[in-house]
């Protein structure tokens, strides 16, 4: 069993470790540093969030940009504070069971949860070390990526990237355990280490035929989302909706994460809830679950570093200059300790 999940990661790409898949075209992105003089060559890419938005940047700064009617209702909580004072708050804000919370400043899904009731939460904050988000559930149907960009001399952009999102997830058959479903699962079975440490206590369970358990409610490639490409969905309603948004905010590279109730919906942009956006540290994640050749892939990838590039240079040249390699290290390595605190307690 282990050997053909070795040999099933080696001939996928798309399970290769994200150094790994890297490494190959990682000298381009160095040209790139080169070729602007400054390290940190994306900074300005997006110049009204932090760092560019290439890594922990705040989701209060980037909600703060977005108009009020397209993001879930949000409070932000301190770490520590009183349970008593947390059950106020959320009191106050009207939230209602069963919302969401996540850190403030995070990644990966990392300690993303669904708060069904009192108890729940009152476990997540005793163990959450750092600022966090709690946040309306959004119910709408149908998740969403949409990579977008626009460069400031022009004021229509392109959207490069469509595609829905399926959680992890797996099927019951009535007859099968929770953990013979994940060993036959193409995604989660190479995925041991995390379904062990999330799901070990339900692996007897034998999940009823037709029922859909989700084993991640975070829609991240890393988490194991399947994405299904919407390529052919792309127009012109779908770009001015993005056009009108990222005009209001300065926003020129990056992806969306989004619920809509339908496609329609979000091209007369109604009916959506913009859930984060993530700027130029954006994957352009529409290269996975579409049959693209690895060549292919690295192909998208260099497209948008080149994109990323030229936007960067131009902003840097019109007042919004490139961070110092000094300033970058030290914002870099408080973020990634910051990841490193949250991984402990994921």
């Amino acid at each position: 069993m282990r050997i053909r999940k070795f040999f099933e990661r080696l001939f996928n790409w798309e399970l290769w470790n994200f150094y790994l898949l890297y490494a190959p075209i990682a000298p381009v992105w160095f040209w790139y540093c080169f070729k602007s003089k400054a390290f940190w060559f994306f900074t300005p890419s997006n110049p009204t969030i932090t760092f560019g938005g290439f890594e922990g940047e705040s989701k209060r700064e980037m909600y703060n940009l977005l108009p009020a009617d397209v993001i879930p209702q949000t409070i932000y909580i301190k770490p520590g504070i009183p349970v008593s004072e947390l059950q106020q708050k959320i009191k106050d804000a009207g939230l209602e069971y069963p919302f969401v919370a996540k850190p403030d400043v995070g990644m990966k899904g990392i300690l993303f949860r669904i708060i069904e009731d009192e108890a729940n939460l009152v476990k997540y904050h005793e163990r959450i070390p750092v600022r966090y988000l709690v946040q309306t559930k959004i119910e709408y149907p149908i998740e969403i990526s949409i990579f977008y960009y626009r460069f400031p001399w022009q004021k229509t952009g392109i959207v490069s990237g469509f595609i829905e999102k399926e959680l992890l997830q797996v099927k019951g058959d009535g007859t099968s355990s929770l953990k013979q479903l994940i060993d036959k699962h193409p995604r989660a079975k190479h995925r041991q280490e995390e379904m062990e440490l999330r799901h070990s206590h339900r692996f007897d369970r034998i999940i009823p035929a037709g029922e859909i358990f989700y084993l991640s409610f975070a829609g991240n490639h890393n988490r194991g989302a399947k994405f299904i490409n919407l390529k052919n969905q792309i127009d012109e309603s779908l770009v001015n909706v993005f056009d009108e948004l990222s005009n209001k905010t300065h926003f020129y590279y990056g992806r969306y994460d989004i619920k809509t109730a339908s496609i329609e919906d979000l091209k007369q942009g109604k009916n959506f809830a913009i859930l984060e956006y993530n700027g130029a540290g954006a994957e352009p994640n529409h290269i996975y679950d579409c049959r693209m050749t690895l060549l292919r892939a690295y192909k998208t990838i260099l497209h948008h570093w080149k994109v990323l590039f030229e936007i960067s240079r131009y902003n840097a040249q019109h007042g919004y200059p490139y961070w110092t390699y000094k300033r970058g290290r030290k914002y870099l390595r408080a973020a990634r300790l910051h990841f490193k605190k949250l991984e402990k307690f994921d």
